[in-house]
C-alpha cells in the first residue's frame, strides 16, 4: 500500500504559479512511478505529468510543457508540481497517483490521493 496526500492547491490569478506537493507513506516509494492528474469541471480525468522511479519525466505536450515542473525528492517521500504561467484553463482538482509500471492512463495507476483543488483566476 503507498497512501498519498496532496497540499498546496488554492486560487491564483492567471499568470501566476503554484507548487502543488504529493506526500507519500507506505510501501517503497522510491520503486513507483508517480503522476499527477487532474479533473476539470464536467470533463474527464487527465493526464498532466509523471516522474519514473529513475527519475525520468514524461508531459502533457500540448498544454503544460515548457510550464510545469514535476520532480521528486526521495529522501522526504515527496512529489512536487511546480505550475507557472497558470491559465484559467488549468483550473482543475489534481490528483497525485503512484503506479509500479504505468504512467499516462488512468487506469494504469494503483494510489490515489484525495485531489487538491487549483482555480485560476482570468
Amino acid at each position: 500500500q503507498v497512501q498519498l496526500v496532496e497540499s498546496g492547491g488554492g486560487l491564483v490569478q492567471a499568470g501566476g504559479s503554484l507548487r502543488l506537493s504529493c506526500a507519500a507513506s507506505g510501501r517503497t516509494f522510491e520503486n513507483y512511478n508517480i503522476g499527477w492528474l487532474r479533473q476539470a469541471p464536467g470533463k474527464e480525468r487527465e493526464f498532466v505529468a509523471a516522474i519514473r522511479w529513475n527519475g525520468g519525466t514524461i508531459y502533457r505536450p500540448d498544454s503544460v510543457k515548457g510550464r510545469f515542473t514535476i520532480s521528486r525528492d526521495n529522501a522526504r517521500n515527496t512529489v512536487y508540481l511546480q505550475m507557472n504561467s497558470l491559465k484559467p484553463e488549468d483550473t482543475a482538482v489534481y490528483y497525485c497517483a503512484g503506479t509500479r509500471w504505468g504512467e499516462q492512463a488512468d487506469y494504469e495507476y494503483d494510489y490515489w490521493g484525495q485531489g487538491t483543488q487549483v482555480t485560476v483566476s482570468s
